[in-house]
């Protein structure tokens, strides 16, 4: 199949499907008497591969490293499962970041809700923000 089939197929654009060539993550593929790329069904594989990794949280350089261990005939499941694991506490660092984040907007909110705007003259500053980050809470 030509580019834009396997684009088409795959739901991504031509020019990811370069860039990942250029790349190196997907081989180059064969060339027709015209010079059009000529794709089979393991580029279609390969691509499908990339793009639920991608899904996952992989960056192109991890996606990279796992194909080119697969490429050499090498096992990849412990070290994917490495990957897997440090994305999954980055997650739930983020999650417990997102909750503080949560709690601390709780707060200026049910702030703002008892204080009187009359009282906010200061040009640079408001007063509810101001107030919790100073700590005064």
């Amino acid at each position: 199949m030509r580019i834009g089939q396997l684009a088409e197929e795959i739901g991504i654009s031509s020019k990811t499907i370069r860039f990942y060539e250029e790349s190196g993550i997907l081989p180059p593929p064969e060339r027709a008497e015209n010079g059009y790329r000529v794709y089979g069904p393991m580029s279609a594989d390969r691509l499908r591969f990339v793009k639920d990794a991608q899904s996952a949280g992989l960056t192109l350089k991890e996606i990279s490293t796992i194909l080119k261990l697969r490429d050499r005939g090498e096992g990849t499941c412990h070290h994917t499962m490495e990957v897997l694991e440090g994305h999954l506490k980055d997650v739930e660092r983020q999650i417990e970041e997102l909750i503080r984040t949560r709690e601390r907007l709780q707060e200026m909110i049910e702030r703002a809700r008892g204080l009187d705007p009359a009282d906010c003259n200061d040009p640079n500053r408001c007063q509810t923000i101001d107030a919790l980050s100073a700590g005064s809470y």
